[in-house]
């Protein structure tokens, strides 16, 4: 099939058999999906994970032709097609990175063997337009925050729900690391046409194993715009957490781990 762009997407890759394709969200890099997943996969032999860096994001090039939301679809469409072809897989996306995953799995429901989206970009793609609740922090730690440097501090404290020194850690190494990294010349012009041309939602229903997971205090893209998605996934669990915020990953682990393994199980017992 012919290549929709010239952009070839960083991979970092590990194991061997069921693919995994994991897309993170707007501004961090594959770290960060790549740290909430691996210890999943730990104790779970026959996956290949896949983990993109998605254009400007990571170690992957945005050059001026991705210029649309639309354009960074047609690069993780060119991955699949040159890394995975008409094979099946799973598919993961967390953020923006669900918003991107719905579209894919719409324009291929027949090989896209499972969804699973991590406090995803709901109904309202606009942060305006965004049903949130207020920013809370419910476990504070001044001292931590005022024994770590000022820029990371600001950000940490920005979005963190649970402030401890390993939420710190993660955020630092899975997040932090990955905004870094982000070229903001290619960021602001793509984040310029932002919403997708084609609804993800517009097609027929997604009927294969599906998780949705958000976080209660969430004031990114909170968890009500999320619910109203389920009529188009009728296999979805749905779970809002509490104490977790838009890094509900390293704020609730085990709950984390838990519900994406029953995701997994789920995904296994279909085929």
């Amino acid at each position: 099939m012919p290549r929709r762009t010239s952009v070839s997407l960083k991979v970092v890759e590990r194991g061997a058999g069921t693919p995994v394709l994991a897309l993170h969200g707007w501004t961090p890099d594959h770290r960060l999906m790549l740290g909430c997943l691996e210890p999943v996969f730990a104790a779970r032999a026959g996956y290949r994970r896949l983990y993109p860096d998605l254009p400007g994001m990571g170690a992957s090039p945005a050059p001026a032709e991705i210029a649309s939301s639309d354009d960074v679809l047609d690069t993780v469409q060119d991955l699949v097609d040159d890394l995975l072809g008409d094979e099946p897989f799973l598919l993961v996306g967390e953020s923006y990175g669900g918003y991107l995953a719905r579209a894919l799995a719409r324009s291929r429901p027949d090989q896209v063997l499972g969804l699973a989206l991590i406090c995803p970009t709901g109904t309202a793609v606009e942060h305006a337009d965004r049903r949130l609740p207020e920013r809370q922090v419910l476990r504070p730690d001044p001292a931590l925050l005022a024994a770590t440097d000022a820029r990371t501090a600001t950000e940490f404290a920005d979005i963190a729900v649970v402030q401890t020194p390993e939420t710190l850690r993660r955020f630092r190494e899975e997040i932090m690391a990955g905004l870094d990294a982000a070229d903001a010349a290619a960021m602001a012009r793509i984040r310029q046409r932002w919403t997708l041309t084609e609804d993800p939602e517009g097609g027929a229903p997604f009927t294969r194993p599906t998780l949705v997971l958000t976080g209660r205090q969430d004031h990114v893209t909170g968890y009500l715009d999320q619910f109203a998605l389920l009529p188009h996934y009728p296999r979805a669990t749905f779970a809002v957490l509490d104490v977790a915020g838009h890094n509900l990953q390293i704020e609730q682990p085990g709950l984390f781990a838990a519900l994406v393994g029953e995701w997994l199980d789920r995904v296994a017992a279909e085929r």
